[in-house]
């Protein structure tokens, strides 16, 4: 039986419903008020400079464009590696609505990001994933067989820390 969803690319037509998608995502996540993206902030940084990519799942099929829900987003960019001398897909974030779970959404999605990744010869496939989500690391281990990398620690500067950095100029 087919599955009863679709993924594909994101258009700028579809600015608001990514940006309910990354609500609902930070909800999960228990940080709602974390979300600074807005509308205008999407469009510039997916569509006009694409900074990231996105795609999203839709109930229905591609064909059929009543009564299609959107249920699931993946955000992702491309880095490089230095060791490998290619580029690498970064997955961003993942989010599929919860009663649409355990239907192959996220499964479709790593099978698009594993497409994109070849077709643009990437070395690797990276992501992170919080540690208290158990059901996202036993999916990811498990169904996918990613495996942790547990000699590797998660670093980051948010605004007022990289402007501190013109100290070093």
């Amino acid at each position: 039986m087919a599955p009863n969803f679709h993924v594909r690319e994101a258009t700028p037509d579809d600015v608001d419903i990514i940006l309910q998608l990354i609500i609902d995502l930070a909800t999960y996540e228990k940080e709602p008020e974390s979300v600074k993206a807005t509308p205008e902030l999407l469009r510039k940084n997916l569509f006009e400079t694409p900074y990231a990519h996105a795609l999203l799942a839709f109930t229905g099929t591609a064909e059929c464009a009543t009564d299609r829900e959107p249920v699931g987003l993946a955000l992702y960019f491309f880095n490089y590696s230095t060791w490998t001398g290619r580029p690498g897909l970064y997955l961003e974030d993942l989010y599929v609505k919860p009663e649409y779970r355990s239907l192959g959404i996220g499964k479709a999605f790593f099978g698009q990001l594993g497409k994109i990744a070849q077709e643009k010869n990437c070395a690797r496939l990276d992501w992170s994933v919080l540690k208290w989500n158990q059901p996202s690391i036993d999916f990811y281990e498990k169904r996918l067989g990613a495996k942790p990398m547990s000699e590797w620690m998660g670093m980051r500067l948010e605004e007022e820390g990289i402007d501190s950095l013109k100290k070093f100029l």
